[in-house]
């Protein structure tokens, strides 16, 4: 008895298009936030980047390569994707930045309840970030370290 080859319903076809061209749309308005975020101090960059990521690799592997392999953008992007990781001076603009906003939104005067729904964010997220590790040593790093004592405070 042959197989026969059963086309999708037109409805999921369509569903599928539309569900990539969401996840497309949404990897790119990321994008662009995370552009605006490397020119303004006060916005963070990595975070918007790597959701664009996320969408991307739901909807374009193009776009996902593409992304992964930016000049610029592309090794902390790997660098959390491998292993969860920001790096120290990724982090420390990270607070940096949350520093910065933080005083200007409170120089704008909010109500106090505001201030500190902000502020508890910022502290969690602080808190989330600082705990993530730098990633993996530089092979030279690594060398240096065992002639050292294996770099655990010997």
């Amino acid at each position: 008895m042959a197989e026969e080859h059963v086309q999708p319903a037109p409805r999921e076809t369509h569903g599928l298009r539309l569900r990539r061209w969401a996840w497309t749309a949404a990897g790119a308005l990321m994008v662009m936030l995370g552009i605006i975020g490397a020119m303004l101090p006060v916005m963070p960059t990595t975070i918007f980047l790597i959701l664009a990521l996320a969408c991307f690799s739901r909807a374009s592997p193009r776009l996902e390569h593409w992304l992964l392999q930016h000049p610029r953008f592309g090794p902390p992007l790997r660098q959390w994707r491998e292993h969860r990781a920001v790096s120290r001076r990724g982090k420390a603009l990270a607070c940096l930045g949350m520093a910065i906003g933080f005083v200007a939104m409170c120089l704008g005067h909010p109500p106090w309840w505001v201030i500190v729904m902000v502020g508890s964010m910022e502290i969690a997220v602080i808190i989330y970030l600082l705990r993530r590790p730098e990633g993996p040593q530089a092979p030279d790093t690594r060398a240096e370290s065992a002639r050292n004592g294996g770099g655990n405070g010997q």
